[in-house]
């Protein structure tokens, strides 16, 4: 008899509920980490009494009133709304784009006049059906916008010209005829009091975790331990890369204490213009109104993936969709295991997808 019935790869919010669910109706869990720490990309960290996201912004929010109800079991969540503003150079601009965003760009007040600014420009552009991300962003929003808010910043955080990119990337942009600024508007959203890794440790209460093991290192000993093995890493690194390497977009943060109780007063800025190298800046402390005498801020970096980075968001396009097709075959084929998340099923999940998922997979496993 095996000693565990399920190893678990990856501390993160998948393997995370995976681990409470098959405890719960009384599996023997190991969950393993390559990192030094649980909770996988939502890690946050505490420094100067700020919860850091040590991996970037992470907004909880979900229309799925049964996953709300699971997160809450685990941590108290905020009224956290988020409400990003962009900086080009100097001028600030609301997001979502919405009435305030129009106002400020052309100075009109109502939808109406919002609306027929937008039909000007799109027909000034002469597009009828777009065929990349370019075309698709002025028949949404005009030129005005595309050009301040949405050109130098997408062609940053994606390392190629807006019409390289698929028209689909922007598709579900949130364009609003109101004065909302609410960027998702989810029934449910907020961070956890106290951040999320105190979340993802309730979650893990009682289950067994060992940090820095690399599973692909030791494989065949780690196998050996359990009847079943849930595997949340990279579905290519699996397989030894042997179909060719997904790719991915990386992010690179700089992040530094500073001796100021406030450095620009809101949780993130994005900044649009081409010249800024990073993309926008994250004031942690924002994210739970703290009013610590000292900030923490971390600037973001896009970055092309390479071996040895992290991958963040798989590129979502024909030819890293048909590989994935080639390695989703061998994965469906591979006896005891499950693969799951964000890099098991190079997909991008929000936080709450991820958790939806796991409890149907889990709920399937143990039935």
């Amino acid at each position: 008899m095996k000693q565990y019935d399920y190893l678990i790869v990856g501390a993160g919010l998948y393997g995370a509920v995976f681990a409470h669910e098959a405890k719960k109706a009384g599996k023997r869990c190991l969950v393993i980490d390559k990192r030094a720490h649980i909770a996988g990309n939502i890690y946050t960290e505490e420094v100067e009494g700020i919860n850091v996201h040590r991996y970037g912004a992470h907004i909880f929010h979900t229309n799925n009133k049964a996953v709300w109800q699971y997160v809450n079991q685990f941590a108290e969540f905020n009224r956290y709304t988020n409400s990003p503003v962009a900086n080009y150079h100097g001028e600030i601009y609301n997001l979502p784009f919405n009435m305030n965003t129009f106002n400020r760009m052309w100075g009109v007040v109502t939808p109406a006049e919002a609306k027929a600014k937008i039909e000007q420009q799109r027909a000034e552009a002469g597009i009828t059906e777009p065929k990349n991300l370019e075309e698709q962003a002025i028949s949404l929003v005009g030129t005005d916008i595309y050009e301040k808010l949405i050109k130098g910043y997408t062609g940053k955080q994606w390392g190629r010209p807006c019409t390289e990119l698929p028209a689909f990337i922007i598709k579900r942009l949130p364009v609003r005829f109101t004065y909302d600024d609410n960027y998702f508007n989810a029934l449910y959203q907020g961070i956890p009091n106290g951040g999320y890794t105190a979340m993802v440790e309730k979650m893990l209460d009682g289950v067994e975790v060992r940090l820095g093991v690399d599973y692909l290192a030791e494989k065949a000993e780690l196998d050996k331990l359990a009847d079943r093995v849930v595997y949340t890493g990279p579905v290519d690194a699996y397989f030894g890369y042997k179909l060719g390497a997904l790719q991915y977009r990386s992010v690179r943060f700089e992040t530094e204490t500073l001796d100021t109780d406030n450095y620009q007063g809101n949780a993130v800025v994005n900044y649009t213009d081409a010249e800024t190298p990073y993309t926008r800046i994250i004031e942690h402390k924002h994210f739970e109104f703290g009013t610590q005498p000292k900030t923490v801020i971390s600037r973001e970096y896009s970055a092309e993936w390479k071996p040895g980075d992290e991958p963040y968001y798989p590129v979502n396009d024909e030819k890293n969709g048909a590989l994935y097709a080639e390695y989703k075959k061998l994965a469906d084929a591979e006896p005891g295991v499950i693969f799951g998340g964000r890099l098991g099923e190079y997909k991008y999940y929000d936080m709450d997808k991820v958790i939806e998922v796991a409890l149907d997979v889990v709920g399937r496993e143990l039935a």
